[in-house]
This record gives structure tokens, C-alpha cells and sequence, in this order.
């Protein structure tokens, strides 16, 4: 997983095991802000859109304000589905990058991110 997700086409589940071994426990917003942003750090669909400007100059910017909008969509909902996840990074990739993803990624990234909310829940960081 991480780097060249853009090259599968498969989806691929993650399985709690993995998860357990390698997602530390999320006890506040400062990490759960933070694994966001490693999340989305890691998509290679997004990084290219970075890179490349497809979003214009401030591309960056952009990247950066996802991250910080699905914090607060965490922080703020305790009840959020995977699908509802998956819709919105396409449409933020679609608006802000003029990009659309269909190599299966935005599931896996969106199933990355439900782990992270439910992590944060779990431990009732609200």
C-alpha cells in the first residue's frame, strides 16, 4: 500500500490486523489531524494532481484544505459511512483538481479514513 496506488485497479480491503499493527491509536484531534493528513500524503492520485498543478497554482493549497475539511467533517459527525467518504474526496478531486480517480484508490483511501474516524470515536476524542 502507499506510493503507486494509481496503478491498481483492484480493490483492495485492509484488514484490521494490518490496521492493528500499523495505525497508532488516535487519543486526540491533534493525530487524528495528523493521520489525515499522512493518509492523503500517501495517495498517489492526489500527490500527481499536486505535483502536476492540476489544480492551478495552488494546488498545494488545495491538498491541504481537504485535509483540513475532513477534519472537520470527523470532528463534527459521529455518524458517517464509508460511501458518504468515497463522494466526497471524488467530488473535492473533481472541483479542485479538475481530476477524476477510477483506479479504485478513492476506496481505499476512503476505507483509510473511516478506520481513522472510528478510531477517533472509539476513543472518544469528540
Amino acid at each position: 500500500m502507499g506510493i503507486g496506488w494509481e496503478m491498481f485497479n483492484a480493490h483492495v480491503l485492509i484488514s484490521p490486523t494490518w490496521h492493528n499493527k500499523h495505525v497508532r491509536p488516535i487519543t486526540d484531534d491533534s493525530d487524528l489531524r495528523r493521520s489525515i493528513g499522512e493518509v492523503l500524503s500517501r495517495w498517489g492520485g492526489l500527490q500527481m494532481a499536486v505535483k502536476n498543478q492540476w489544480g492551478g497554482q495552488d494546488s498545494l493549497k488545495k491538498s491541504q484544505e481537504l485535509s483540513h475539511q475532513l477534519f472537520n467533517l470527523f470532528s463534527q459527525s459521529n455518524v458517517i459511512t464509508v460511501e458518504e467518504i468515497e463522494n466526497y474526496l471524488h467530488e473535492s478531486l473533481l472541483l479542485s483538481f479538475n481530476t477524476e480517480i477510477e483506479d479504485g484508490s478513492i476506496e481505499e483511501v476512503a476505507e483509510q479514513l473511516m478506520m481513522l474516524h472510528e478510531e477517533h470515536y472509539l476513543h472518544g476524542s469528540h
